[in-house]
């Protein structure tokens, strides 16, 4: 199947990170949040992103304005995706809107259109449940900041079609990205690990082992992770790591149980860098 028209469902951090993603790879691409403002403000960072593509020599400057016009936004869902051949959805993790919203894409979308979730951990089999034809959906799993994160986690759901894995590959790659594939299981292979590292971060700054900018600078220095524990934290959002812990411990056991240190973060409002407060002060 040629792609040539992609619909990315939510304006968020990942939902404007794949819309980008998408433009830079030479898709016509249709963006759509209920939100004005959250489309607006989605709108302008794509631009800051393009531009400082130029601004690193990393994008022709004649480019640009291409990438740029490849975009279209909208607050009405059957405008967004009407004639998509893919729909990437990426609206929040709760696995209510997610079925809510596929089932309104389903009336939507042509019925030929590949269909994607974006998710941490949730169950791509319970999602594609709600369609008639589970099997044109599968997970694709892209990192933050998208336009710097090379993988896209590829997750075969119970009834994902080998054509729907080839579809989203095909995807993936033209974007610039590498991809690997993963039977569906709680957390994948990216989250299942990486929040058992954050949760000990956090257990250890609980129990005064050390500080967090000591616990981020050893993982870094000693076992050359990027980021830290807490950087990535703040990055990603504590309400969502906390989600997906809850998530996992209810799914794979005792071991993924949310540190307490995290849980209160969390209910005093520090969820990381999109309020300006997490592990750290942004302010």
């Amino acid at each position: 199947m040629t792609i040539s028209r992609i619909a990315v469902l939510g304006a968020g951090t990942m939902g404007h990170g794949i819309a980008h993603a998408s433009m830079a790879a030479g898709y016509q691409t249709a963006l759509f949040d209920l939100s004005p403002q959250i489309l607006d403000q989605a709108t302008r960072t794509i631009g800051t992103i393009v531009q400082r593509g130029v601004e690193l020599g990393k994008v022709p400057a004649p480019d640009a304005d291409a990438i740029l016009g490849r975009l279209t936004s909208s607050t009405t869902l059957a405008d967004a995706v009407g004639n998509a051949d893919m729909v990437i959805q990426a609206v929040p993790e709760k696995i209510e809107l997610k079925l809510s919203t596929f089932a309104a894409v389903q009336v939507h979308a042509p019925a030929t259109a590949v269909l994607a979730t974006k998710t941490s951990a949730l169950s791509i089999t319970e999602i594609a449940a709600v369609l008639d034809d589970p099997g044109r959906l599968a997970g694709m799993h892209f990192f933050n900041p998208v336009h710097r994160m090379k993988l896209v986690e590829i997750v075969r759901a119970l009834e994902s079609r080998q054509d729907t894995l080839d579809a989203i590959d095909q995807v993936a790659r033209r974007m610039g990205k590498e991809t690997v594939l993963v039977r569906e299981s709680p957390g994948f292979v990216t989250s299942r690990i990486n929040v058992l590292i954050g949760n000990e971060a956090f257990y250890m700054l609980q129990e005064g082992v050390a500080s967090a900018r000591d616990i981020d600078k050893a993982l870094k220095l000693g076992l050359n992770h990027p980021m830290g524990p807490f950087e990535l934290v703040d990055l990603v959002g504590l309400d969502t790591r906390l989600s997906i812990l809850q998530y996992l411990h209810r799914t794979l056991g005792e071991k993924f149980r949310p540190c307490p240190l995290l849980e209160q973060h969390v209910r005093a409002g520090r969820l990381g860098k999109k309020v300006g407060k997490g592990v750290y002060d942004y302010s």
